[in-house]
């Protein structure tokens, strides 16, 4: 293989629906990544979570999470009090990454702070693929953003922490820092977001997301 074709590998097609499509007809899958660091060019997974959301749904039978073995979690065992000794029970990240592509196809991206789940998601995918993953990705942080910037409120930082955005909307508080819980989170996060303030097409949310 030469190198103009090893750089001009198009994007890894996951069958995204359609833009025009009503969010309450579309897939999701809530994906969280718990991380050495929040670089994606220097730094890596350490564990991975996810949870499909269907229409106003969650599905925990088709829930997943996976520590990442072979990672030096360093001072980030601080963050998110996985140990080095943790991940030698994990799987690797080409599988882990597998899993989680096949988990996504036909399915949005949700996410809190969506740009890191991505950024890290490409990352992993052009290492381990070849390419990045052409994917539609839906920021529950940004919904929340457009929606206080509406009210005549202009958020700063922590006011759109997903603990306190949760906290808003009456959802119970989770431990954070665990991909699984903090999937979850931000999967019924998004469900009090759209029974609040419904949005009609998925362009409309997807446009919100900066990725």
């Amino acid at each position: 293989m030469g190198l103009f074709e090893l750089f001009s590998r198009p994007a890894l097609d996951l069958s995204a629906p359609p833009k025009n499509l009503p969010v309450e007809r579309c897939e999701f899958l809530a994906v969280d990544f718990e991380t050495t660091g929040v670089d994606p060019t220097k730094h890596e997974i350490v564990s991975m979570g996810w949870v499909p959301v269907s229409g106003a749904s969650i599905d925990l039978s088709q829930a997943n999470y996976h520590l990442i073995k072979g990672v030096d979690v360093g001072e980030s065992a601080t963050i998110h009090l996985i140990t080095n000794e943790d991940l030698e029970g994990g799987i690797g990240l080409e599988q882990g990454l597998d899993l989680l592509l096949q988990a996504l196809k036909g399915r949005v991206l949700l996410a809190h702070f969506a740009g890191l789940e991505v950024g890290f998601l490409n990352a992993a995918c052009k290492r381990l693929k070849g390419s990045k993953a052409k994917v539609t990705a839906v920021d529950t942080f940004a919904i929340e953003r457009r929606h206080m910037e509406r009210m005549g409120t202009y958020p700063r930082g922590e006011d759109l922490r997903l603990a306190r955005v949760r906290e808003r909307y009456g959802l119970p508080a989770y431990g954070n820092h665990n991909a699984f819980s903090d999937a979850l989170a931000c999967a019924e996060l998004f469900l009090a977001q759209q029974a609040h303030n419904p949005a009609g097409k998925l362009g409309e949310l997807a446009r919100l997301t900066q990725v």
